[in-house]
Parts: structure tokens; C-alpha cells; sequence
């Protein structure tokens, strides 16, 4: 079971990788659907559906960097801000926690920094 322990770095890093994809692709597609996770003085305003955009831009552009392994510990830490501060502003429920899990899983990545399967690791061994 040893030899295993080495696929968890990539593991964990595809699966939330994959997660915040998801979520960036779909606020594209539907931003109408994520209005109402704005916080107030957003969701009131005018640009509610631009910001849900962009921030569907910024999570597709981070995952993309994660998933790839470039810029694996800047994008894990910024990513890992951002779901902290949308967890703190859902208040106390279901998906708050959730997200809480996932920010944890996410500075994890941030500590560990890239892994074997990266590519810039990749890159810097050829060099």
C-alpha cells in the first residue's frame, strides 16, 4: 500500500482542479443560476451577471493553471482564498462546510507545492 501514497498529491490536486472547473464553466453557462449565491450589495446591483463572468473566468483560468501543475502553488493558495471568503459569506449551512473542506484541501496543495506529475516540474527536470 506504500507505493500508493505517491498518487495523492495528483489525485487530490485533478480532483479540486476539476471541482473548480466545473464551477467556472458553469457560471458562464448559467450565470442566471449563481446570482442569488452573490452576496447582497452585488446581487442588487446592475453588474450582478458580469461579476458571475468574471469570476467564472478567474476560476477556469486558476483550475486550468492547477490541473496542469503550472503555477500550482500561487494558483492553490488564490483559490484557496477565494473559496474561504465565498464560504464565509454563505454563512452556516451545507455548503459553507463543504467549501471550508475544500479551501483546507486546497491550502494542502499550497503547502505541498507541486507534485512529480506537475509540469512544471516536468519542464524544470529536463532542463
Amino acid at each position: 500500500m506504500q507505493d500508493l501514497k505517491c498518487y495523492a498529491p495528483i489525485i487530490v490536486r485533478i480532483g479540486l482542479s476539476l471541482v473548480v472547473l466545473w464551477f467556472g464553466i458553469n457560471q458562464l453557462i448559467r450565470p442566471d443560476y449563481f446570482i442569488g449565491y452573490l452576496p447582497t450589495f452585488l446581487f442588487e446591483s446592475s453588474y450582478a451577471t458580469i461579476f458571475i463572468i468574471l469570476n467564472g473566468l478567474f476560476e477556469i483560468i486558476l483550475g486550468a493553471f492547477l490541473i496542469a501543475g503550472l503555477f500550482t502553488r500561487i494558483a492553490a493558495i488564490i483559490l484557496a482564498i477565494h473559496l474561504f471568503f465565498i464560504a464565509i459569506s454563505l454563512g452556516y449551512n451545507e455548503n459553507a462546510i463543504r467549501d471550508l473542506g475544500l479551501t483546507l484541501a486546497l491550502f494542502s496543495i499550497f503547502l505541498a507545492g507541486e507534485d512529480q506529475w506537475c509540469i512544471s516540474h516536468k519542464l524544470r527536470k529536463t532542463k
